[in-house]
């Protein structure tokens, strides 16, 4: 019985995932949600690339069918038919996750609109609609804007006007950070691991440990900044390589974490020690700064790290959305062909 289990026992019995979920809010990072069922996390996030993945699995393909019917249902052209068959498809996971998990999901907007702020907040629009025709209010959507200058003001936008809350991803840079959190966003997504894969190819060193992990140290101090200033923005470290960084961040507002390392934190015995705290924030010597569209641009373009990865995350999200559209041409044209 539990009861005559010592707390000192209890606790080593006890696996990371569910320490970790005492001091920060676990989310799921995938399309699949199976896995989201096994592990229980309160929110889940979405992009191109996990979509696209979920899209080819048998499982999920009824979804697909859905939503090529529904775009060659409302008709236009083949682009728009495409076009209205993605953001249905995309809402379509995000219905389905929904039932999954108590709080939100994170749906992306198109990485090619990244440079336009108009069309952005356009498509965010439409996926909220997507989402209220189906039954679900906006307070349980997180629509995920990359964070370039326009995404960022897009971001300003949809929360100031519309009441729409948005994940600004594709985060890597200071500069990025302290942006979205003057545009008053949501939530942020600092990608821990890409900044680490970053400076492994950059330095050559193979590994670094959890408190010396480049990733690791950017979003410490940018929820240190966010706690000391009193910002509404939460962080929500993302892209982990490993359970040593996500250890690493216990304390964060939020992590989003991948089924691999949700599983592997699941068998994991060790003991999990709050990391991040508000008090150790308040303490810290940072410095308030205010940035406005030059300063932002000239600061994230400092940042060699940041820069690249950025455009790089853009490229490859933006070159999965041209897969996902491939696969969904070719399944029309049968659709229409009566295969």
């Amino acid at each position: 019985m539990m009861s005559s289990v010592s707390p000192d026992k209890r606790r080593k019995m006890e696996s990371a995932l569910n320490q970790l979920k005492k001091h920060t809010v676990v989310v799921a990072d995938t399309g699949d949600f199976n896995a989201i069922e096994e592990y229980k996390p309160q929110d889940a996030t979405t992009n191109p690339s996990l979509i696209l993945a979920a899209a080819k699995m048998p499982a999920y393909q009824h979804l697909v069918d859905q939503a090529i019917k529904y775009g060659i249902a409302i008709g236009g052209t083949e682009d728009e038919q495409v076009a209205n068959t993605m953001d249905k498809l995309f809402v379509s996971f995000g219905l389905e996750i929904l039932k999954k998990v108590p709080g939100r999901v994170s749906t992306e907007v198109d990485a090619r609109l990244s440079f336009d702020k108009e069309e952005m907040v356009a498509k965010a629009l439409r996926i909220i609609a997507l989402y209220e025709e189906a039954g679900i209010g906006k307070e349980r959507v997180l629509i995920k804007l990359s964070s370039t200058w326009e995404g960022i003001q897009a971001g300003r936008e949809l929360e100031e006007k519309h009441g729409v809350h948005c994940n600004m991803t594709l985060l890597f840079s200071f500069a990025q950070a302290v942006a979205c959190a003057e545009a008053k966003v949501t939530l942020i997504s600092p990608f821990v691991g890409r900044i680490l894969d970053w400076y492994k190819e950059s330095t050559g060193r193979k590994s670094y440990e959890p408190q010396e992990d480049p990733g690791v140290l950017s979003v410490t101090q940018i929820f240190n900044y966010y706690k000391k200033f009193d910002y509404s923005t939460v962080v929500m470290g993302a892209s982990f390589r490993n359970t040593g960084q996500v250890k690493a961040l216990a304390g964060c507002d939020l992590l989003t974490i991948s089924p691999s390392l949700l599983a592997e934190l699941s068998q994991d015995h060790s003991t999990v020690t709050e990391m991040l705290k508000v008090e150790k924030a308040k303490a810290s010597d940072l410095e308030k700064i205010h940035l406005d569209e030059k300063d932002y641009r000239w600061q994230h373009n400092e940042d060699q790290m940041a820069t690249e990865k950025l455009s790089d995350g853009i490229r490859k999200f933006a070159a999965d959305a041209i897969k996902l559209e491939t696969m969904i041409k070719e399944k029309m044209l049968n659709v229409k062909n009566g295969k």
